[in-house]
């Protein structure tokens, strides 16, 4: 029994340790390069080495750690030429998941769906960046649910996790992204509610190619802008 205590606790103390580890990853706190040590991070989190280990080996199966010879684990970069390539398939995919959606999506489920566009459009002058988050990832969510299709939903999930970061970059104000999210979602969800498939493909990859234009283009200025060593 003791046994089966330890590797309970273990498990929970590697959940712990990769959901925080993948919180700072996301948000930029742990900026691409940083290296984790295991030893580090052990004493970081008041653990043993072993979850440590184990939540470092799932953040480098979902890409966010590299391992490389003689520095271990840090947290993954992404070249430019690499996230254009993501950026673009995460519109195609999403566009998928609209479209299924717009098929298959229940009137609960669509019910769901306006009210948490109804929640973010009354957000108004209370510009909160964490509801705004929230609200977004929600909207989002449900409509990867819509989809009916796990391997399509969890494959959009996974490329939205790993370029929330990147989406920090983009050049506008939080009133600005609100603005035009909003904008950008009403089209979206009218489609989906009208069950139209090729409107709402079309007005979720415009979504999010815009918003991956504007990543592009002010990570390329940052890289232009950096001084040379």
């Amino acid at each position: 029994m003791s046994g089966t205590s330890s590797d309970t606790s273990s498990s929970t103390n590697s959940l712990r340790v990769y959901q925080e580890l993948a919180q700072q990853i996301l948000s930029g706190t742990l900026p691409p390069g940083h290296k984790l040590e295991e030893k580090v991070l052990a004493e970081q989190f008041g653990v043993s080495r072993t979850p440590v280990r184990e939540a470092l080996r799932e953040l480098g199966a979902r890409g966010l750690v590299d391992f490389t010879p003689r520095r271990g684990g840090v947290v993954a970069t992404i070249g430019i030429p690499q996230l254009a390539d993501m950026l673009e398939a995460e519109c195609e995919i999403e566009g998928l998941c609209a479209r299924l959606a717009a098929q298959r999506m229940t009137a609960l489920d669509k019910g769901n769906l306006l009210e948490i566009h109804r929640q973010a459009m009354q957000l108004g002058n209370a510009r909160s960046e964490a509801t705004y988050r929230r609200l977004n990832n929600e909207f989002h969510d449900l409509i990867c649910e819509g989809a009916r299709n796990q391997t399509v939903a969890s494959t959009a999930r996974e490329l939205r996790e790993r370029l929330a970061a990147f989406r920090q970059s983009q050049s506008s104000t939080l009133k600005e992204r609100m603005e035009r999210s909003n904008e950008d979602h009403e089209a979206i969800v009218q489609a989906i509610l009208a069950g139209q498939p090729e409107a709402a493909y079309e007005a979720m990859r415009k979504h999010n190619a815009r918003l991956s234009s504007d990543v592009l283009r002010q990570l390329s200025r940052k890289a232009t802008a950096a001084p040379t060593k």
